[in-house]
């Protein structure tokens, strides 16, 4: 089995990021800002949260985590987005009330919009950035292979689908309504799904690489939806259970709020 290991290439970013932070602070006086905006405590998404703050800190980005109530939530938006010291903000789903999640993401300022989930976005979204770091870091070519996405939610599926089209993969897209009787005659596969153990043996074809972006909770511990029994073989490329997509996903997010405190300087 060869791994792909998405900590391993995260380190080598984080080197180039916290110069470019260097730069921005002792050439421009300019001092990047990510906002948090969640309206839960849960533990889990507590631990996202808890990884951003500290590679913001490992960087020299200031985040700043706000958890508010839903009566809150439309006014912190509106204010940090004309917050001139802010240059990105992410809500961080899902959301207590999972209704408002459309309506809340279109109010965050599309330049500002470092997680690229609102309706006129001006950055790609993370995790689907992280994925195509991964890929071409241990040089997995796309072109001309059989690719599926399993999953296409908006967070990962979805966009990562619409981003290798337009570049000219062709995808085979699964979702809850499809079966997955066809993917074990697939070159790659990505699964996004959130439901653990839903990615068999008998799905992955002998030398298939297989990216695992699916996050869920069983018993208080983060797991994907790939199966054991997958992870037991030696003939295929995976993704570790942790240190996978997982840091690259991080490090394209504030990747995102880079560009937009370099953009600001040049309005």
């Amino acid at each position: 089995m060869k791994l792909l290991n998405g900590l391993e290439l995260a380190g080598f970013i984080k080197e180039r990021q916290a110069k470019q932070v260097r730069a921005l602070r002792q050439a421009h006086k300019v001092f990047p800002k990510l906002a948090i905006v969640r309206t839960s405590d849960d533990p889990v998404i507590a631990t996202y949260v808890r990884l951003k703050c500290r590679y913001g800190k490992e960087i020299l980005i200031d985040v700043d985590d706000y958890i508010v109530s839903n009566d809150e939530l439309r006014a912190t938006i509106l204010r940090l987005n004309e917050d001139e010291l802010v240059h990105g903000i992410i809500i961080q789903l899902p959301l207590a009330d999972t209704t408002q999640t459309d309506e809340v993401l279109s109010l965050v300022a599309p330049e500002k919009d470092v997680d690229g989930l609102g309706r006129s976005p001006q950055f790609d979204a993370a995790t689907p950035t992280a994925i195509n770091w991964l890929l071409a870091g241990y040089g997995v070519e796309l072109h001309g292979k059989s690719v599926a996405i399993v999953g296409q939610g908006r967070l990962v599926g979805a966009p990562l689908s619409e981003m290798w089209e337009k570049s000219g993969i062709a995808v085979a897209r699964f979702d809850e309504t499809t079966s997955l009787a066809q993917l074990n005659t697939c070159d790659v596969v990505v699964t996004a799904t959130g439901q653990p153990e839903l990615i068999t043996s008998d799905m992955v074809k002998i030398g298939a690489t297989v990216v695992d972006a699916g996050t869920a909770t069983d018993n208080g511990r983060v797991v994907g939806d790939v199966s054991t029994e997958v992870r037991e073989r030696d003939d295929i490329t995976i993704t570790p259970e942790k240190g996978g997509v997982g840091p690259l996903t991080v490090a394209a997010l504030f990747d995102n709020v880079i560009t937009a405190a370099q953009r600001r300087i040049r309005r």
